[in-house]
């Protein structure tokens, strides 16, 4: 139930948001689901081919320039690894109003 919640705020917080493009919000959503299917940890660590499968996203630099902007905006914080054996680390935040 949290996810959804999560999802109500993100959307929420994005309507008046208008840097937000419809790969942010595939990215987003895809990253929430991600966390359920991994005991809704936070941070937790991802590959982008995992996430980029979920939002059906063929494009890296697509990928990249989506997740770095929602880490720009404040909607979670994201920090690479850029090594090939471990994941980039993700941590979600709780969206409210105020970040926008």
């Amino acid at each position: 139930m949290e996810q959804v919640q999560q999802l109500s705020d993100f959307f929420k917080a994005i309507e008046g948001d208008g840097r937000i493009a419809p790969m942010h919000i595939c990215v987003y959503a895809a990253l929430l689901y991600y966390r359920h299917l991994h005991r809704l940890e936070n941070p937790f660590h991802v590959f982008s081919y995992e996430i980029m499968s979920i939002a059906k996203i063929s494009n890296k630099s697509t990928y990249h320039k989506s997740i770095r902007a929602l880490n720009e905006y404040g909607y979670l914080h994201f920090k690479s690894t850029r090594k090939k054996n471990k994941g980039s680390t993700v941590h979600l935040f709780l969206v409210k109003d105020e970040i926008v």
